[in-house]
C-alpha cells in the first residue's frame, strides 16, 4: 500500500481490513464462525489476502499465538511502525502500553504495576459493590414499565463508573467516553475514524491530567503524579489514562453483556452461580476464554526473518493473533467450543493477552465480573430474554465484540 503513491495510502478510503480478511472478526452469536476452527486445524499461521502485496499474517493457533505475544525480542508493538507511508501521523499515536516497546513500555509498566496489585485494587471492592447494587436498583425500577435493556442499565454503567472512579474522571462524561470507546474499535468507519476517536479522548484526558497536576487526588492519576510526577510527562499520563479508560470500559461492558447471554441460555449454570459462591472464579475464567471479547491482539511487527508455524515470516511483516481462535484450540483440552465452568485449563486463556503486553487491568476486570454476575442472578432469579436469541443484534466487524441491545424481563 505504501508504494501506491508518494503521499502514502489514504486509509479513510477503505476499511482498515478488507472484506476478504474479516473472518477473524466474524461470529455467529457468541461463537467465532466455523471457518476459524477449520483454518486453525489446517494452518494455524496463514497469510492474509490483502491488496497490493501487503504482507500480513493471521495466527489462530494457541501455541503459535503465545510465541508471538510472549516475544518482545522478535516482535515490535511500536506505533512508529504504522506512521509515514501508511497515511497515519505520529500525532495520532495513542501512546500507552499497547503501542510501545521497551524501554518506554518498561517505564510505563513500572509506574502502573503497583496500582494494579490485588492489594491496591481491593480498596475499590466496596465501591464496585455499591455501583452494582445501585445499578440493580435502577433495573428493578425500570422493570415496572416492561423489558429492560441490560446493555444500558447494567453492562455500560458498571465498568464506566468503576474506571471513572479509578481515574478521577467525571461520570457526567460517560456518554462521550462510550461513544469514543466504541468508535475506536468499529472498523466500518475506517482507520481514520478510529484514530480520530482516540485523538478526541486524548484531548479531554490531557485536561484531566492538567487538573490533577495542580491538585493531585487519591485516585490513580493523582497517586502517579505524587510518586512519579517528575519522571512522567502529561502526554504519557494522558496516554495511560486513555488506555485504561477505553481498555477497561468497552471490553468489560461486552463481557458483562455477552456473559449474561450465555447464562440466560444455560439454566444449570445460572442456578449454580446463583447458589454456589465457590463456582464464581472458575465461571468467570471460562467465560473470559469462551467469549474472548477482544478478538485480535494489537498488531505485531516482525523484527527479523523467522519461521512461525511452518511459515516464513520476513522482517517488517505484520502478525495478527486471533485471541478468539487461539482460546478454542484443541491443545487446551477437549470440547473447547463449549462452555464448561469446571474446565481446569480456563486460567491458561489468552483473553488478556500474554507476555509483557498482557492487560495490566486484568485483575480489575475480573473483580467487576465476579461481583456483577452473581449479584445480577441473585437479585433477579427469574431473569430471562425478552426476545428470542436470534433477534439479538451483535456488533459487526469490531475488534471488541459485543451486542447492541440486551432486552430482558426481570419479574
Amino acid at each position: 500500500m505504501a508504494r501506491t503513491g508518494q503521499d502514502g495510502f489514504d486509509l479513510s478510503r477503505i476499511p482498515f481490513i478488507p472484506d476478504s480478511a474479516l473472518m477473524p472478526l466474524e461470529r455467529e452469536g457468541v461463537h467465532p464462525v466455523d471457518d476459524m476452527r477449520r483454518q486453525r486445524e489446517s494452518e494455524p499461521v496463514t497469510r492474509l489476502k490483502l491488496p497490493l502485496g501487503f504482507r500480513a499474517w493471521l495466527v489462530t493457533g494457541y501455541e503459535e499465538s503465545r510465541a508471538v505475544l510472549g516475544s518482545a525480542d522478535n516482535f515490535s508493538n511500536d506505533f512508529a511502525n504504522l506512521t509515514g507511508s501508511f497515511g497515519i501521523t505520529a500525532e495520532q499515536n495513542p501512546g500507552g502500553l499497547g503501542f510501545s516497546d521497551p524501554p518506554l513500555h518498561t517505564k510505563l509498566r513500572k509506574v502502573l504495576t503497583p496500582e494494579f496489585t490485588i492489594r491496591r485494587l481491593s480498596r475499590l471492592t466496596p465501591r464496585i459493590e455499591r455501583i452494582v447494587a445501585d445499578t440493580l436498583d435502577t433495573i428493578e425500577r425500570e422493570a415496572e414499565d416492561g423489558p429492560v435493556d441490560l446493555m444500558q442499565a447494567f453492562a455500560l454503567p458498571i465498568p464506566c463508573l468503576t474506571i471513572c472512579e479509578l481515574l478521577g474522571v467525571d461520570y457526567e462524561d460517560r456518554d462521550d467516553f462510550q461513544r469514543l470507546g466504541a468508535a475506536r474499535f468499529d472498523l466500518f468507519g475506517g482507520a481514520s475514524a478510529s484514530l480520530g476517536a482516540i485523538s478526541e479522548s486524548l484531548v479531554y484526558l490531557r485536561g484531566v491530567v492538567a487538573k490533577q497536576r495542580k491538585n493531585p487526588g487519591d485516585d490513580l492519576l493523582g497517586q502517579i503524579i505524587k510518586e512519579h510526577g517528575d519522571t512522567i510527562d502529561d502526554d504519557e499520563l494522558a496516554s495511560i489514562a486513555d488506555g485504561l479508560l477505553t481498555g477497561g470500559f468497552e471490553t468489560t461492558t461486552s463481557m458483562l453483556a455477552l456473559g449474561t447471554i450465555v447464562l440466560l441460555q444455560d439454566p444449570a449454570a445460572f442456578e449454580r452461580l446463583r447458589t454456589d459462591d465457590e463456582s464464581i472464579n472458575a465461571f468467570v475464567e471460562e467465560l473470559l476464554r469462551l467469549l474472548t471479547v477482544v478478538q485480535v491482539a494489537f498488531p505485531r511487527f516482525a523484527r527479523k526473518d523467522m519461521v512461525l508455524g511452518g511459515q516464513e515470516i520476513k522482517a517488517g511483516d505484520v502478525v495478527i493473533c486471533s485471541l478468539s481462535g487461539a482460546n478454542r484450540d484443541a491443545v487446551l483440552g477437549p470440547n473447547m467450543e463449549d462452555f464448561d465452568p469446571d474446565r481446569p485449563t480456563s486460567s491458561s486463556h489468552l483473553a488478556f493477552g500474554h507476555g509483557i503486553h498482557r492487560c495490566i487491568g486484568a485483575e480489575l476486570a475480573k473483580m467487576e465480573l465476579r461481583i456483577a454476575y452473581p449479584a445480577l442472578v441473585r437479585r433477579f432469579p427469574r431473569l430471562r430474554l425478552a426476545v428470542s436469541p436470534e433477534e439479538l443484534a451483535y456488533r459487526q466487524v469490531s475488534i471488541v465484540y459485543g451486542v447492541d441491545e440486551l432486552p430482558v424481563l426481570v419479574d
